[in-house]
C-alpha cells in the first residue's frame, strides 16, 4: 500500500512539473510584456526585447543564465552578452575567451553581440570588489550604444557568493537608483536560492513557480541538452564538481528574476 502511495505522490509531482513547464512555454511572451509594463509603470504593447546579460566571467552565461538566454532566443529577442573579465585567475584568459565565444554560439548569441572586457581594475578574483563607478559606466555605455531595454544580471548574493558577481549587482542598483538609463530600460536580477533548492535539479520547478518572482525562464530536456553542450565548451573549467553541477543544479533548468526598482530619472548625487 505504501509503495502505491509513493508511486502516486511521485507521479502527481512529475505531472505538476510537466504542467508548469508547458504553461510557461505558452505565456513567456505575455510575462515579458507584463514585467515591462510593471517596471515602466505604463502600458505598452511593445514586446520587442533587446536584452543584455551582464556576467563577470566566461562560463557564467551557461552556468547561471542558460535557461534565460535559450528562452529569449526562442521568442526572437535580440540577446547581447557583456562579460566583464576574461576569467584570467589562473592565467587562462585567452583560452577562456575562445571558450566563451563557442558557448555563446551554442546558446544562440552571435559573436557580433558579445563584448568581453579586459581591464586591470576588473580582475577575476573571488575576493576582489570591483569599482561600482567603472562597472556601472561600462554597462551604461553598452545600453546606450545598442538601445537595449532589458538588463539581466546577478542579485545581491551573486548566486555563488562570488565578490565579482555581487559587484555587478551593486553597479546595476546604482544605475537604477540614479535614473541614468533610458526610460524604456529595466533591470532584472537572477534570484539566489538556498543550497537544497539549488541542487534538486528540475524537481525545484513547482517551488519556483509558486514563490513570488517577476519573471520565470524554464527549459525542458531539449534546452537542457543545449545548456549542457554550452557548459562543455568551457573545457578549462571541467573539474569533477562541475559535472555534478551540470547534473543537479536547478540553474541548468530554471531562472527566476526580480525587478530592480528605479529611482527618479537623472538624479544628481553630490
Amino acid at each position: 500500500m505504501y509503495v502505491y502511495l509513493l508511486v502516486f505522490i511521485v507521479s502527481s509531482y512529475l505531472a505538476v512539473i510537466k504542467w508548469v513547464y508547458y504553461r510557461h512555454r505558452r505565456i513567456l511572451t505575455e510575462s515579458l510584456k507584463h514585467v515591462k509594463n510593471a517596471s515602466l509603470e505604463r502600458e505598452t504593447k511593445d514586446v520587442n526585447i533587446r536584452a543584455l546579460i551582464v556576467t563577470a566571467h566566461p562560463d557564467d552565461e551557461c552556468m547561471f543564465f542558460a535557461p534565460t538566454i535559450i528562452r529569449l532566443v526562442e521568442v526572437n529577442a535580440s540577446v547581447h552578452l557583456l562579460c566583464l573579465s576574461e576569467g584570467n585567475y589562473y592565467n587562462q584568459g585567452t583560452l577562456r575567451r575562445e571558450e566563451l565565444l563557442r558557448s555563446c554560439d551554442v546558446l544562440g548569441i552571435p559573436a557580433s553581440r558579445i563584448t568581453i572586457v579586459d581591464h586591470k581594475k576588473l580582475p577575476d578574483d573571488p575576493k576582489a570588489e570591483w569599482s561600482i563607478s567603472l562597472v556601472s559606466s561600462t554597462i551604461l555605455k553598452y545600453i546606450r550604444a545598442h538601445s537595449l531595454n532589458m538588463v539581466l544580471t546577478f542579485d545581491g548574493n551573486g548566486v555563488s557568493g562570488h565578490a565579482n558577481h555581487i559587484s555587478i549587482h551593486k553597479a546595476v542598483r546604482h544605475l537604477a537608483f540614479t535614473g541614468e538609463v533610458p526610460n524604456d530600460c529595466m533591470f532584472l536580477t537572477l534570484e539566489t536560492v538556498g543550497l537544497l533548492r539549488k541542487y534538486i535539479s528540475f524537481l525545484e520547478l513547482p517551488l519556483s513557480w509558486l514563490l513570488p518572482s517577476h519573471l520565470h525562464c524554464i527549459i525542458g530536456s531539449k534546452g537542457y541538452k543545449q545548456a549542457k553542450a554550452a557548459m562543455l565548451c568551457h573545457r578549462t573549467q571541467l573539474v569533477w564538481f562541475r559535472y555534478l553541477y551540470i547534473t543537479f543544479s536547478r540553474y541548468m533548468f530554471i531562472n527566476t528574476f526580480h525587478v530592480v526598482p528605479q529611482g527618479p530619472k537623472n538624479l544628481k548625487i553630490y
